[in-house]
């Protein structure tokens, strides 16, 4: 076997003394790396083996980080850690590991760290009018975007703005798989996918390449390189492929095949010396060169857990069903019961669980594309229309359309349900997909109301409630991963509040936010351990604040709220404000996530750092109880 070249790559620079044929055994080495290494680790693998061709020609091509290489979402990034130094994936995504995102603190080739998709082109317009503000004309920007991201709206705002100033060197690299979790749907990708499948392009790409090829050795190759531009410009006429950027003033080269290094090399030396901005449209093969990825109809292994590379089983498998497969279940069996629901999801039918409604009732689910906004408005159209729209959507990317819910939903009263998976810490995937932000985000819009189920039973419960309101936006929320153990209630007061627990005295009433009751149960056995009674409550719907939650604080010595959002306007800060307003003096302390950035690291790890353990949290209330620190709870009142 020849030797390995892949550890001999430690910057892009390297990639320049390797001859066709090295490119090529680097491509497979490359590949059989990070199936070795992902499914070690988890991670995102089909994006990264779609796209190793693609990433050896850019970094062959330009001169990164003086050449700005943005990707769009930056899942498919492993490949270009890997030729920008960073070969050790032992801890990827685990603390102190490499990131699964591009990471500006990792190296000087990551520029954008935000995983969420359709912003690269906006940021490469940015960035190269800042080059050509600055007279830094030698440099160019690379923008890597693939098709699904295409069905962002952002995308198309950006090109609008690249074409009206089209004198700068920018490159926009269309990545173009059919896919994005799922195959890509809409007019943009039946679009793409006439011309991907375009026969009169793929015979005549491979009867010119053949017959430039027999000429002869060197010479067939050079004069086949030398009008390779001219032919892509026909066959993009011919196939219709210019058609779609016809009227935007920019250059269109392609389409080409993503996994031809000779061929993606001379297409993007042509993009970079052309001087304006420019589109390459690469047709590459999510999952390629491994054959279980490719026979993976679902997403061609998208991002896969711990498994067996020779297999694809999981190594470990799940203790129990994950909230997303018990609201996936409930939702198709509501849907038979109920004909106004619709379904709608934002390019993630499965991941966010409506792939069972869409099986059983495919005309009512609606997939939108990459488009969080238009989904939120177009819900409220339906809600106007007689039907109930449940939106279906990762909490994370909720945050992109809050004008829409606030204006277009709430302001109108529409009955629209959200439905907000992976809510609170989800651990490795970094940053930009922990999703804690949507309990302070969304209370804020009025009339809605937000529930946080503890357990399964509660979110089937809740959902049924969710969807029987149709005068206001209901929002259901739950975490990634296998559900919490069952909490049943002692108690369920007469607004819907679930008492877990009563404690031996009205010392500590402990408010708990969804799964955080499993959390509360533990502190509130540590308190009374040490003498101290403490009451443990589960609102169920946390916005509005119920009533009796208020008179139980009333009558305790001091309110600890417990959530997995941001503590800064989460849900403690609600009911401080709502206890203030109803003139009870009981002292309030807000635990939560801190208003930072969160790096990547396992769920408990994290929660660990904010302070969410029983033993921190027990502690930290005994001293309050016992006026050793503020805020202090109030005295004990002698009862009559």
């Amino acid at each position: 076997m020849s030797t390995k070249i892949l550890p001999t790559i430690t910057k892009p620079a390297d990639l320049r003394r390797l001859g066709l044929e090295e490119e090529r055994q680097l491509a497979q080495e490359i590949r059989e790396f990070l199936i070795e290494h992902v499914s070690r680790q988890g991670g995102h693998l089909g994006p990264n083996l779609g796209v190793v061709e693609l990433t050896l020609a850019l970094h062959r091509v330009f001169d990164s980080p003086r050449d700005a290489i943005v990707f769009d979402t930056g899942h498919q990034s492993y490949v270009h850690k890997l030729l920008t130094g960073r070969q050790d994936f032992s801890r990827l995504r685990e603390r102190g590991g490499l990131a699964g995102y591009p990471q500006r603190s990792e190296s000087p080739h990551d520029i954008v760290e935000s995983s969420h998709a359709s912003s690269s082109l906006s940021w490469a317009d940015g960035i190269s009018r800042a080059f050509s503000l600055t007279g830094q004309d030698d440099r160019h920007v690379v923008a890597v975007v693939g098709d699904g991201a295409l069905t962002g709206g952002m995308t198309w705002e950006a090109l609008n703005n690249i074409t009206d100033d089209n004198k700068r060197k920018l490159v926009i690299v269309v990545n173009d798989n059919g896919r994005s979790y799922a195959p890509t749907i809409g007019g943009m990708a039946r679009f793409l996918n006439t011309v991907r499948t375009q026969r009169s392009y793929l015979a005549l790409q491979s009867q010119s390449s053949k017959a430039f090829r027999q000429l002869g050795g060197g010479l067939g190759n050079r004069f086949y390189r030398g009008v390779r531009g001219g032919i892509h410009g026909f066959l993009s006429r011919f196939s219709n492929g210019e058609a779609l950027y016809s009227n935007l003033d920019i250059k269109y080269l392609g389409p080409v095949d993503g996994h031809d290094i000779e061929a993606l090399e001379d297409t993007l030396r042509q993009a970079k010396d052309y001087g304006a901005p420019v589109i390459v449209h690469a047709i590459t093969q999510k999952g390629r060169g491994y054959q279980l990825a490719l026979d993976n109809d679902a997403d061609q292994f998208h991002a896969v857990g711990k498994m067996d590379p020779t297999t694809g089983e999981p190594l470990k498998a799940d203790q129990g069903e994950s909230w997303t497969s018990v609201f996936a279940d409930e939702i198709a069996e509501l849907a038979a019961t109920n004909p106004k629901l619709v379904g709608i999801t934002a390019a993630m039918l499965r991941p966010v669980g409506l792939h069972r409604f869409k099986e059983r009732f495919p005309e009512r689910v609606l997939d939108v594309g990459i488009a969080e906004q238009h989904a939120v408005t177009s819900a409220a159209g339906l809600a106007y229309g007689g039907l109930h729209p449940v939106v279906a959507i990762y909490s994370t990317f909720m945050n992109r359309a809050f004008d829409q819910v606030l204006m277009d939903v709430g302001l109108h009263r529409a009955g629209v349900t959200f439905v907000l998976d992976r809510a609170g810490v989800t651990g490795p995937d970094g940053p930009s997909h922990h999703g804690v932000w949507d309990l302070a985000l969304l209370q804020i819009v009025p009339t809605i109301r937000l529930a946080a189920p503890r357990d399964a039973s509660r979110l089937r419960e809740e959902l049924r409630e969710a969807v029987a309101v149709d005068d206001a936006p209901t929002v259901i929320r739950f975490s990634k991963g296998v559900v919490d153990d069952e909490h049943d209630a002692v108690e369920r007061l007469e607004d819907g509040v679930d008492v877990l627990v009563r404690g031996s005295k009205q010392d500590v009433l402990l408010v708990t936010v969804g799964p955080m009751a499993t959390l509360g149960l533990d502190v509130a056995r540590l308190l009374e351990a040490e003498g101290i009674g403490a009451t443990v409550v589960d609102p169920r719907w946390v916005v509005p604040v119920p009533q009796s939650v208020l008179c139980l604080s009333g009558e305790h010595r001091i309110v600890v709220t417990i959530e997995d959002g941001v503590v800064v306007g989460g849900i403690g800060t609600r009911v401080r404000q709502d206890l203030r307003a109803a003139e009870i003096d009981t002292t309030v302390t807000e635990l939560g996530i801190p208003d930072e950035f969160i790096a990547h690291a396992s769920r408990s790890q994290i929660l660990k750092d904010a302070g969410l353990t029983a033993e921190n949290i027990a502690a930290n209330v005994i001293a309050q109880v016992r006026g050793t620190r503020i805020p202090y709870a109030r005295p004990e009142r002698t009862r009559k």
